[in-house]
């Protein structure tokens, strides 16, 4: 039988290949009712000192301790000994070799802290500044970046989250056409974005012609922003399929030397796809590395995961930098909360929101700088305290976003990029 007599419907094809290209749906395209910002917004603007934003996120809890808030000579450490870096005065966790080779181009927040000491909320509140409402759903900050700057490639995603992150955000109350692109496997690319032999580009454009004529009618009787959303997701997905862009996806096109020097994990080549899409024109790729959550043998894990996050973290800095590219280019490292001073029966460490670390490279970040502080135990912050809307203010700042433009969700309530967060204007220069 002739596969293009079948009952595949035109609908469920497209909208299909936009889900699988763009991460989007139909019906979340059709339910989106974001407003615009207010009339009588008048919102600042602050000169960019970045235009990518490569987004690190550790999910499970990263500890400060055995990673970038060590505190040498104290019973806290356990097994976990500290080094010296290339800056003096600063000294990281020995699991972090690399990296503190790199210590001159690192701006490491001490003084975290949130209010959310749970797996989900925490995630949530790191993304979006908000914490958790049943009745809604905030935009991350690739969502945001893209409401106000739009796409940096137009034939390829605004944003792309690598790895199986499935709470992830994505787009919020704001239009569907503003989720990331889902990776789960960076060697895999984009599965399925080729069409088969038997489907022409003559028997595809028949189709697509035949959608657009069958949805005219609708179209024009309904022409509002959510209709013509639909249709755009159509565009978009099309766009992408026949775009030559696609070859940013291709990681068999770097040499095995550098694939080799990122780490052969998936969160290496998952930094190094990062690197590849920005250059790309992609201007937020976020890429995640879980199994953070150490309640137990935290001395035995930590160290493993940190041989991915140094090979890769290190690597992506120094590569950026011979491009060029780590000027224009903000990396930030960034998880839910970091781990008690405490260990605990299971030699683990638990849950610990008071105090945690977070850090920031590139992107007019001035380096070899450490911000904030926890006292002798990693406890508590007596200096420099940031929550976690400062973090994302301090993002969108770099980016160039006016912090206190007002945008309303489908209940007409106001947000804003980081809620009353207040960027550190200190990192930088």
């Amino acid at each position: 039988m002739n596969p293009t007599s079948t009952s595949f419907g035109r609908r469920q094809f497209v909208a299909g290949a936009a889900q699988t290209f763009l991460g989007v749906s139909a019906l979340s395209q059709l339910g989106s009712k974001a407003l615009g910002a207010g009339a009588n917004a008048s919102p600042q603007k602050q000169v960019p000192t970045a235009r990518n934003v490569i987004y690190l996120y550790m999910n499970g809890g990263m500890s400060h301790l055995d990673t970038f808030d060590p505190k040498p000579d104290s019973d806290v450490m356990g097994l976990t000994k500290t080094i010296k870096t290339r800056v003096d005065g600063i000294r990281l966790s020995e699991n972090v070799p690399l990296l503190a080779r790199h210590a001159n181009k690192l701006a490491i927040l001490r003084g975290m802290n949130s209010t959310q000491g749970a797996h989900e909320q925490g995630n949530y509140f790191m993304h979006t500044s908000y914490t958790p409402r049943s009745s809604i759903r905030h935009p991350s900050m690739g969502a945001w970046l893209q409401k106000f700057q739009d796409r940096g490639n137009p034939t390829l995603p605004g944003s792309v989250m690598i790895g199986n992150e499935s709470r992830h955000p994505g787009a919020g109350f704001f239009e569907s056409r503003f989720t990331p692109l889902m990776i789960n496997d960076p060697e895999s690319g984009i599965n399925n974005v080729r069409p088969l032999d038997w489907f022409t580009e003559d028997r595809f454009a028949s189709r697509l012609s035949l959608a657009k004529k069958l949805d005219q009618k609708f179209a024009s009787t309904y022409d509002v922003k959510n209709v013509r959303a639909y249709s755009d997701m159509y565009d978009d997905a099309v766009k992408m399929m026949k775009s030559e862009e696609l070859k940013a996806f291709d990681l068999d096109a770097e040499p095995d030397a550098v694939r080799e020097k990122y780490g052969r994990d998936r969160f290496g080549q998952g930094c190094l796809l990062a690197r590849r899409l920005v250059e790309h024109g992609v201007r937020h790729v976020e890429v995640s590395l879980g199994g953070w959550d150490t309640h137990n043998a935290n001395f035995t894990r930590v160290p493993e995961l940190c041989d991915q996050l140094d090979s890769a973290m290190s690597a992506l800095l120094g590569d950026l930098e011979a491009r060029g590219m780590l000027n224009e280019t903000l990396i930030v490292l960034a998880t839910e909360f970091g781990r008690t001073p405490d260990i605990n029966s299971n030699d683990g460490r638990d849950h610990h929101p008071a105090g945690f670390s977070c850090v920031m490279a590139g992107g007019g970040i001035r380096g070899g700088q450490v911000y904030g502080a926890t006292d002798e135990r990693g406890d508590k912050v007596i200096e420099g305290s940031t929550g976690i809307p400062d973090l994302n203010a301090t993002i969108g700042y770099a980016l160039g976003l006016p912090l206190d433009a007002v945008l309303y969700s489908p209940t007409k309530r106001p947000f804003t990029i980081a809620d009353k967060g207040k960027p550190l204007t200190q990192l930088f220069g």
